[in-house]
C-alpha cells in the first residue's frame, strides 16, 4: 500500500470520526456541556501525555511550555478551541446539529477571508465569488430564520481564528495539542471537582458531577478523550502524505456526515431557508475547491516543465 493510499484512508477515518462524532455527544446530553468541556479537556490530555511518553517525546512538551514568546500563542490557541469545543458540545445537546454542520461548512471560507487579513493572502475573482455567494447565504438565513446563523458563524470564526493563531505555533499537532489542554486542564479540574461536591453545572436547575453517578456516564464521559485525540493523530499522519486540497476537501464529508446525522438520526427538521441556504453553500465550497485544484495543477504544471527544461542539453 502507497503512502497517499494510507493517507487518504487515514484522513477519511479521522473525518467519519469527527462527522459521527455528534451521535457521543448526544449520548452525554445529560451531563451538563462545561463538565463535558472539563472531561474532554483532561482525558485528552491523559491520551495524548501517554502518547508523547511511549514516543519519548514529552521534553518536546516541556520545551513548548517554557517557550515565553510560543507560550503566549498555546494559551490563545488552548481558549479558543476551547471556546469551540464548548459550542459545538451544546450546538449537540441542544438540537442544533445542523446549525453545527452549517458551521464547519462555512469554515474553509472564513479561513479564507482570514488568510487575506491576518496574512495579506491573494483573494483572486473565484475565490472572491464563492465568499460572496457563502455571505449570501448567510443573508438568507439571516433574513429567512429571523436572526443571524449566530452558532454557525461562532463555530466557524473560532475554529478559524484558532487556524490563525495555530500558525505562529512551530511545535506539532500533537504537543501543541497537549500543551493546550496541559493549560486549560487547571480549569478543568478546578470545575470538575466543583461539579462533584458543590452540584455546579453552568446552568440553573441543573446538578452536576455525573461521573460516577452511573455506569454508563462513567464509561462514557473518558472517551470523549480517545473522541478528540484519535482523529487528531490520524489527521497528523494524513497531512504528512497527501496533499492540503485533498485534507481541504475532505471538509464536505465531514460536515456532510454531522449534517446527516442530524437530520436522519436526530430528527432535526431541515427549514424552507435552509434548503435555499445550504445548496449556495455547497456551490461556494464547490467553486472554491475547483480554484484551488486548477492553481495546484497549474503549479505541478509548471514544476515539471522548468524541470524538463532544466535537463534540455542546449
Amino acid at each position: 500500500m502507497s503512502e497517499a493510499v494510507k493517507g487518504m484512508l487515514a484522513v477519511m477515518a479521522s473525518y467519519t470520526i469527527w462527522g459521527l462524532s455528534p451521535i457521543y455527544y448526544k449520548l452525554v446530553d445529560h451531563v451538563p456541556a462545561l463538565e463535558v468541556l472539563a472531561h474532554r479537556t483532561i482525558w485528552t490530555l491523559v491520551m495524548f501525555a501517554i502518547v508523547l511518553a511511549i514516543q519519548g517525546r514529552l521534553g518536546v512538551l516541556r520545551a513548548a511550555l517554557s517557550n515565553g514568546p510560543q507560550l503566549g500563542f498555546v494559551a490563545l490557541a488552548s481558549g479558543l478551541i476551547s471556546l469551540n469545543w464548548l459550542l459545538f458540545i451544546f450546538a449537540i445537546q441542544s438540537g442544533q446539529t445542523v446549525q453545527a454542520s452549517i458551521g464547519y461548512y462555512i469554515f474553509p471560507l472564513i479561513a479564507v477571508l482570514f488568510g487575506v487579513f491576518f496574512f495579506k493572502e491573494h483573494l483572486n475573482a473565484v475565490r472572491g465569488l464563492s465568499v460572496a455567494i457563502a455571505a449570501g447565504a448567510v443573508l438568507v438565513l439571516s433574513v429567512g430564520l429571523g436572526s443571524a446563523p449566530w452558532l454557525s458563524l461562532a463555530l466557524a470564526v473560532s475554529f478559524a481564528l484558532y487556524g490563525v493563531v495555530k500558525k505562529k505555533v512551530a511545535a506539532g499537532p500533537v504537543v501543541s495539542v497537549t500543551a493546550e489542554v496541559v493549560l486549560v486542564a487547571p480549569l478543568a479540574l478546578v470545575w470538575l471537582v466543583g461539579a462533584a461536591t458543590q452540584g455546579w453545572s453552568g446552568m440553573a436547575g441543573v446538578q452536576g458531577g455525573l461521573f460516577g453517578a452511573s455506569l454508563s456516564d462513567t464509561l462514557l464521559l473518558p472517551l470523549s478523550g480517545l473522541l478528540t485525540g484519535v482523529p487528531l493523530m490520524l489527521f497528523a499522519y494524513a497531512s504528512k502524505r497527501i496533499t492540503l486540497t485533498t485534507i481541504g476537501l475532505g471538509q464536505y464529508y465531514n460536515s456532510s456526515m454531522q449534517f446527516a446525522v442530524a437530520v436522519l438520526v436526530f430528527g432535526e427538521v431541515v427549514t424552507r431557508w435552509h434548503a435555499i441556504a445550504l445548496p449556495a453553500i455547497w456551490l461556494a465550497l464547490a467553486i472554491y475547491f475547483y480554484d484551488v485544484v486548477r492553481q495546484e495543477r497549474a503549479v505541478r504544471r509548471a514544476s515539471v516543465n522548468a524541470g524538463t527544461s532544466s535537463t534540455t542539453v542546449t
